[in-house]
């Protein structure tokens, strides 16, 4: 929880809000990866990208 905390001050220290859109979107894809990686939706959530 530190890292997150000192990440965030950064963000906010620097001005970089931008940059929260782009890392929730790659949280939910790698969310995504991982909770798909043994099912057998897998060849269907695969042909969306």
């Amino acid at each position: 929880m530190e890292t997150l905390k000192e990440f965030w001050l950064f963000l906010r220290s620097r001005k970089k809000y931008w940059m929260i859109p782009i890392l929730v979107m790659l949280l939910l894809i790698s969310f995504l990866i991982v909770l798909t990686a043994g099912s057998a939706l897998a060849p269907f959530i695969y042909s969306l990208f």
